[in-house]
């Protein structure tokens, strides 16, 4: 009965070493899945336009929204710039969501969030300790809809889009006040190595095998931008 229970415990451990071990390929799935939803929906969505304008997208796949009174939210994500070029898409970089939010909020739900950055320069506050939405960029919910084109107001003046999607629902999302972070812990796993945002934005890594779905799933709907 010890030797079952032994074998058991070191298969258990090693199940959840597993785990550990790939919870940032999980991340990069779950985003490459999301956003491939989220652009394959018919009619609605993320304008393929201002899609193409983008230089990075960031994309937070299931962040939790919820609380009674005092709202919040919190979740992980990524991500991912065009080259120089605008020919493709580069290596992810890790990145942690919080904030807070008062007002009647009852229950909690899970949240797809999608950001596009109209503009590299709207990444650099990210290089940064804190990365402030609306502070350090300003950010505007984003334009529904194919049909939708690049010229306007929204995509004009504000530096980052921002869309969710909850329960098939999608919509732009108001997120200012809401913090993004380096997930500093998560890019050392994936990279095997400690690696600064900076560095992985500006192309010195090499993509990681496990970020090919999400590159692809980024490529077939904006192959070059604009």
């Amino acid at each position: 009965m010890k030797r079952l229970n032994w074998v058991t415990l070191i298969a258990i451990l090693g199940t959840a070493t597993a785990f550990g071990a790939s919870k940032e390929e999980e991340r990069l799935t779950h985003a490459a899945t999301a956003f491939g939803e989220i652009m394959s929906a018919p009619d609605k969505g993320i304008p393929g336009d201002l899609l193409n304008k983008a230089d990075c997208v960031i994309i937070i796949p299931g962040m939790k929204k919820g609380g009674f009174i005092v709202g919040g939210r919190y979740g992980k994500g990524l991500v991912s710039c065009r080259n120089k070029a605008k020919t493709q898409w580069g290596a992810p970089a890790m990145l942690e969501m919080g904030g807070g939010s008062v007002g009647l909020q009852i229950g909690a739900s899970a949240i797809d969030v999608v950001m596009l950055v109209m503009e590299r320069g709207g990444m650099d506050s990210l290089l940064k300790d804190k990365f402030t939405l609306g502070g350090d960029a300003s950010v505007a919910g984003g334009p529904v809809g194919r049909a939708t084109t690049a010229e306007t107001d929204a995509a004009m003046k504000a530096k980052i889009l921002s869309y969710s999607r909850s329960k098939g629902v999608f919509a732009g999302l108001e997120l200012k006040g809401t913090t993004l972070n380096q997930d500093n812990n998560a890019n050392k796993a994936l990279y095997g190595k400690e690696i600064d945002a900076k560095e992985i934005m500006a192309g010195q890594p090499k993509s990681p095998a496990a970020a090919k779905p999400l590159i692809d799933v980024l490529t077939k709907y904006s192959p070059k931008g604009k």
